[in-house]
């Protein structure tokens, strides 16, 4: 990557795996579709582990706790906020975001999950889909990290659907 990554908010990003290989997506409150899910992420409190930030950002975005590590990536990736986008971040001087991708799987019940467990919510309902379903349903601007991010955890992930659709 040729970027000053001294431009980019230190972010964190979460895939949550269920057992079968099937991953988490929020739909983003208040966006409309079709590119409005997405997986938990957030910034980086200044001297926060990375892993800590992930599983807190995971807590307050979903309400899950019950999670259990399977990998992460080594590498930040980056992307550039688009032209108008960026809201404050963008204001506060960041071209985009730099992000250390962790995947964990969920060991606990679907009625763990709390939209409202932190704050205003993220997102206003959330689904199991298919890993590779995520870059078709993410912002553009963000497709080729989402792009990357499916690439390093593919081998956790259910690729198919059963035949009995479930």
């Amino acid at each position: 990557m040729t970027q000053d990554l001294a431009l980019y908010r230190p972010n964190v990003g979460v895939v949550l795996f269920h057992p079968d290989g099937r991953v988490w997506l929020g739909r983003r409150a208040g966006t409309p579709g079709p590119h409005n899910w997405q997986f938990p992420q957030g910034g980086v409190d200044d001297g926060e582990d990375l892993e800590t930030a992930a599983r807190r950002e995971l807590a307050e975005e979903t309400g899950a706790r019950s999670v259990a590590f399977l990998d992460r990536t080594h590498d930040w990736i980056a992307y550039d906020f688009p032209p108008g986008h960026g809201g404050a971040k963008r204001l506060r001087g960041w071209k985009g975001q730099k992000q250390v991708w962790f995947a964990f799987r969920f060991d606990g019940e679907d009625a763990e999950f709390d939209l409202a467990a932190h704050g205003p919510p993220e997102f206003d309902a959330w689904r199991w889909a298919l890993l590779d379903e995520a870059a078709e349903l993410i912002v553009p601007f963000k497709r080729t990290a989402y792009d990357r991010v499916v690439d390093a955890f593919g081998g956790h992930a259910r690729t198919r659907v059963l035949r009995d659709g479930g």
